[in-house]
């Protein structure tokens, strides 16, 4: 049993407490779930078990898509919902001003990442030291939005669904919307609903799914062509050399053996092929 399982996380529960509940529920040795979602958020948490978790890095860095809500007039210290408010305040705002500002968002941009945030300081999470009342400022950091559709607002509430890239911060989002507009911002609802080629319309709650719904990990990976390998070079792959008969344009390849297992990610280089992951 190695693949990936696509889950449909509740609120009120860590991304954590899901990654036991697979654990436990089906007695895997090793379990990971390929991005964070807060307790708050919703949506689609991708599990990886057993040798799947190998592969968890080619999955970290692919554009996410989220149903979010912001409610304006207000600051927490957590920017989201669950924190203690900073202020409120009363709004007065058109639909077309904020959603003009929201889509100013589009594009490349430096975000500063939340105080309360998974983001290590000296090893230690940023939300640990800002429970103490410590806060660290982390340096701004380069994220990409590609889309907002589907916006809405009805004060105080505005919705939308984001598309972006790794390391985005939705209640960043909602912060800095909320200072923007002079009135303060933060995150009421958000929920995962894309991440790389996975849907939420494929997740199934942790209580209904089993282990037919495993995705194996050559299906993880649609998107990448197949290469077909002969004895001699299957041998000298899963050894990790380099097959010199094999070369091109640089590119990543789903690798089956001479016997059409499949056995792992390879790239193709000018210099031949090279392991990437083995499974």
């Amino acid at each position: 049993m190695d693949g990936f399982f696509l889950l449909n996380k509740e609120k009120g529960v860590s991304s954590n407490f899901v990654v036991q509940g697979i654990k436990k529920k089906f007695n895997f040795k090793k379990v990971g779930h390929l991005g964070t979602l807060d307790p708050m958020a919703t949506g689609l948490l991708i599990i990886a078990v057993n040798k799947a978790t190998k592969f968890s890095s080619y999955f970290l860095n692919e554009i996410k898509a989220y149903s979010a809500e912001v409610t304006l007039g207000g600051s927490t210290d957590t920017d989201d919902a669950e924190g203690d408010f900073l202020y409120q305040k009363d709004i007065n705002l058109s639909s077309k001003k904020v959603l003009t500002s929201l889509n100013s968002f589009l594009g490349d941009s430096l975000q500063q990442p939340p105080s309360y945030s998974a983001l290590k300081h000296k090893g230690k999470p940023l939300y640990k030291y800002a429970r103490e009342g410590k806060i660290i400022v982390k340096p701004p950091r380069e994220i990409t939005i590609f889309s907002i559709e589907n916006t809405n607002f009805k004060t105080p509430l505005l919705s939308f669904d984001i598309t972006c890239s790794k390391g985005t911060y939705i209640r960043a989002i909602a912060r800095d919307i909320g200072e923007l507009l002079g009135c303060g911002g933060y995150l009421s609802k958000l929920e995962r609903i894309e991440q790389g080629c996975f849907s939420i319309k494929s997740a199934k709650c942790i209580d209904k799914i089993s282990k037919d719904h495993i995705i194996t990990i050559k299906e993880a990976f649609p998107n990448l062509d197949s290469l077909s390998l002969n004895r001699e070079e299957t041998k000298i792959y899963t050894n990790g050399g380099i097959v010199t008969s094999l070369y091109g344009k640089k590119k990543i390849f789903k690798i089956f053996s001479d016997i059409n297992q499949f056995i792992g990610l390879g790239e193709v280089g000018d210099k031949g092929l090279k392991l990437k992951q083995l499974v």
